[in-house]
């Protein structure tokens, strides 16, 4: 059913190039993920074609290339999308159009465009799933949802200080392929994602070209900006697969503390499943970071809520919350959402032996500050509605390594989170 464009993934990816019973990264929908201790190939057949697209992008006018240093001229052409300056001077464009005649692209054929940009780095580790099923049989696919603070690329060179990173690790033609293979290993339904400052030049492109569907609102006030050579403002993007779900609803929202807005922002969508009809509300966030703030994230998490509340009808409507709180689970924001009338759940507390304690971190990295190893990332759920099937384990200490995040392995300093979600049979009866 693919065309295949090999030339088009080349160019794109290469502009610049010079108990719990743990389950493997399970079925036909997730046979990307590579083997731990396998190198990735290199593949000079596609490679020579990159280095030709990349020649003939690299010869086009200025003008046409005004979306940073990662962007080929076929983004601006064949997705017709709108570029970085258009972006910050407009933040109105919280809706990307579908793209017209767009080829699709075979996900196998990307990721091995992907490590064929990779081949010098290590591989990729092997994370697993952990089964976490009770008896809460459905009779249709799970629904598979990515949380992940993918790394803004002007933070990540400009502004975070990741003393102990080299400086080629965090290398964007290099770096978005990463993200990209983290992505097409686990081949989320459902993507939400934080600090994304290449959407419009690489990832509305390239994964509209992958069935989903796109939605970008930037920060008003993105740190980004003040970074030289930036490629626009970061912010909040949500996408999901089309063939799985029917946009209902979709609303933006700029998150108010103290009755003031601030430069924190969250999409809040309703998605109708296709397969049983069954509708629930999907919301990526990302609250203001640093110590000093609580009071300020605890203000935006509940400004959160009264918008959710509204959007679900009061929870009728079941709900998943993904996002970079940047908030311990003793924060007041932490508090408000397990103790919700929204009646959530965060997922990943699943994973620990009594089902009430979160991971011991999300995040560790390395600044020039000292070392920073916290939870700050979250997958809530609507626990009356949804049943979590499975959910992907986090890196061990070893797999990180004394550097820490990010690193030549691992392009952000966040972990990604990956569930599996299933209706219950009786939606409405609270538990």
């Amino acid at each position: 059913m693919f065309h295949s464009p090999r030339r088009l993934c080349s160019a794109l990816l290469q502009r610049d190039a010079p108990g719990l019973r743990r389950l493997p990264a399970p079925g036909l929908r997730r046979p990307l993920s590579p083997p731990a201790a396998v190198p990735r190939p290199a593949s000079p057949r596609l490679l020579a074609a990159a280095s030709a697209a990349s020649g003939a992008a690299r010869s086009c006018s200025r003008t046409a290339c005004s979306m940073g240093t990662g962007t080929s001229r076929l983004y601006s052409a064949l997705a017709k999308t709108l570029n970085s300056s258009a972006a910050s001077q407009h933040p109105e464009y919280l809706v990307s159009p579908d793209p017209e005649h767009l080829e699709p692209i075979d996900p196998k054929e990307l990721l091995e465009e992907c490590r064929a940009v990779l081949h010098t780095r290590p591989p990729r580790f092997q994370r697993d799933f952990v089964d976490l099923r009770t008896d809460c049989p459905s009779t249709h696919p799970p629904i598979r949802v990515m949380q992940w603070n993918i790394l803004a690329q002007a933070l990540g060179e400009g502004k975070d200080n990741f003393v102990q990173c080299p400086v080629e690790a965090l290398k964007w033609e290099e770096r978005k392929c990463l993200i990209l293979e983290e992505i097409l290993a686990y081949q989320p339904d459902i993507l939400c994602l934080q600090e994304v400052d290449h959407y419009f030049d690489t990832f509305q492109p390239l994964l509209s070209r992958l069935g989903y569907q796109g939605t970008f609102f930037p920060k008003p006030w993105s740190p980004c900006l003040d970074v030289e050579h930036n490629n626009g403002p970061d912010g909040c993007a949500l996408f999901f697969l089309q063939n799985r779900f029917k946009l209902v609803n979709s609303a933006n929202i700029r998150l108010t503390a103290m009755t003031l807005k601030t430069n924190q922002v969250a999409i809040a969508q309703t998605l109708e499943c296709k397969e049983s009809g069954r509708q629930f509300c999907i919301a990526v966030t990302h609250l203001k970071a640093r110590t000093g703030w609580e009071r300020f994230r605890s203000a935006q998490g509940c400004d959160l809520l009264q918008n959710l509340q509204n959007i679900t009808q009061g929870a009728k409507i079941p709900l998943i919350v993904c996002g970079d709180f940047n908030a311990e689970p003793t924060e007041e924001v932490y508090k408000h959402f397990a103790s919700s009338s929204l009646n959530l759940n965060s997922a990943y507390k699943l994973l620990s032996a009594d089902g009430q304690s979160e991971p011991p971190y999300t995040t560790w990295k390395i600044r020039t500050s000292g070392e920073c190893r916290h939870t700050l990332d979250y997958i809530w759920y609507s626990k009356h509605a949804l049943n979590v099937r499975s959910a992907l384990d986090l890196l061990t200490e070893e797999q990180i390594g004394p550097n820490r995040l990010p690193s030549f392995n691992y392009p952000s300093d966040h972990l990604s989170l990956v569930c599996d979600f299933s209706f219950t049979e009786e939606p409405d009866g609270l538990s």
